[in-house]
């Protein structure tokens, strides 16, 4: 795990246990809030993609596992490809920035194979009760319940904002498990 985020051109330290939690806490909070801000919007109807190309770039350029961005190191094990192109025009309006890895810096140890795989274990736990409450609505919707003027929308809303939350939850809870539960990191 990285213990240093550069973000619009100031380092931040991630190494305080503190400071990783309030920047998932941010995370969620703000991606609570953007789905919140787009349902005002226009209902999700064409918002909604914009939702999830959200919740991806908040994953590669803070919170990693499935990219080379990040403080979570890559869940692939797998060497980055060198490429001579410059770094994306988001990454660069946003100065967000991180070095290219050391040699080694994006294996993973047996401990961190052991968290992560327990962060998977965990999160998917959580995004098997979002399935259960996905079926539970597409249940509902397909006995088509008659008395429900006291609902404010409708069951395919419902339906779908749920999907919608479970996506999110699905690409960013297992490093942000990772992010929480990790102690202290050691000054170098």
């Amino acid at each position: 795990m990285r213990a240093e985020l550069v973000l619009m051109g100031k380092r931040v330290d991630m190494a305080p246990r503190t400071n990783r939690r309030a920047l998932v806490v941010s995370i969620y909070v703000g991606l609570a809030a953007l789905m919140a801000g787009l349902w005002m919007v226009d209902g999700w109807h064409v918002t909604g993609v914009y939702l999830w190309i959200a919740t991806i770039l908040v994953n590669r350029l803070f919170l990693g596992g499935y990219g080379f961005g990040g403080l979570v190191k890559p869940f692939s094990g797998q060497a980055p490809r060198r490429s001579e192109a410059p770094p994306p025009f988001l990454m660069l309006a946003l100065r967000v920035y991180q070095p290219p890895p050391a040699a080694n810096e994006y294996r993973n140890d047996e401990r961190e194979m052991r968290q992560r795989d327990r962060a998977h274990y965990q999160a998917y736990q959580a995004i098997t009760v979002a399935l259960a409450g996905i079926w539970l609505l597409a249940d509902w919707k397909l006995r088509q319940p008659r008395m429900l003027s006291w609902v404010p929308v409708t069951a395919d809303v419902m339906l779908y904002g749920l999907v919608l939350a479970a996506i999110m939850v699905a690409i960013t809870l297992p490093q942000a498990i990772l992010l929480w539960n990790e102690p202290d990191m050691e000054a170098e």
